[in-house]
């Protein structure tokens, strides 16, 4: 039996499913290495800034050997236009040597596995795994942990305390994809500094709405 939360949760990503059944990432990628590498490189970054240096990227790059073989001199002239780049391709180029040296070339399937590799923090590995490998795992971004705030079903600002929080809350089911749906909401409608409350499906749901509405109510492109 469903609690009283969890009943309003069914509720809420029954609209998100009813609205988008299949929600997938906006990064782009043509293998399980190069949805890796476009993870690692959307830490503090947007997907489109992303995708923009790995059409290129991609195109002579999309496995750990010919990663090793570009170099990281010519890989941070693909990638020097997003944040933290330098880091970015040290991580890519010692995950692409580790995958070769110990997992036969292949992404590993297993969380803690992924969250050994260089780059990989459990967001990221939350996604890979969810994405590639249909584990029913809940990665928490910056949006995810906005909506669940603003949803009111965690507290927390502590991404993995907001993980379990969710895990609890949000009936099994939609797990799998409760990230994307989270993530799209708050990237178009239920945005940072101007949420779209006027378009947003889940306003008798929304908890915070009135007190999102005071907090930003000084900012005259705020819809209501």
């Amino acid at each position: 039996m469903l609690t009283k939360e969890q009943s309003r949760a069914e509720k809420i990503f029954q609209r998100f499913e009813a609205r988008n059944s299949n929600p997938r990432s906006e990064l782009t990628s043509y293998n399980n290495f190069t949805f890796a590498v476009a993870v690692l490189l959307s830490a503090q970054t947007t997907d489109k800034a992303v995708n923009k240096v790995t059409a290129e990227l991609f195109k002579i790059a999309d496995t750990p050997e010919k990663m090793l073989d570009l170099g990281i001199d010519r890989l941070k002239d693909y990638i020097k236009t997003l944040g933290l780049f330098n880091n970015k391709a040290k991580s890519i180029i010692a995950m692409s040597r580790i995958l070769i040296s110990e997992y036969n070339s292949e992404i590993p399937t297993s969380r803690n596995e992924l969250e050994k590799l260089p780059g990989i923090g459990r967001k990221s590995a939350n996604v890979i795994t969810n994405r590639l490998f249909g584990k029913d795992f809940i990665a928490v971004d910056t949006h995810v942990l906005r909506l669940a705030s603003r949803l009111d079903f965690s507290e927390s600002q502590n991404p993995v305390d907001v993980e379990n929080d969710l895990i609890k809350v949000v009936p099994k089911r939609f797990h799998k994809n409760a990230s994307d749906w989270l993530v799209l909401h708050g990237r178009y409608i239920c945005k940072a500094k101007n949420p779209n409350c006027k378009e947003c499906f889940l306003n008798d749901l929304c908890r915070k709405r009135q007190d999102c509405i005071k907090s930003i109510l000084s900012s005259n492109s705020f819809e209501v």
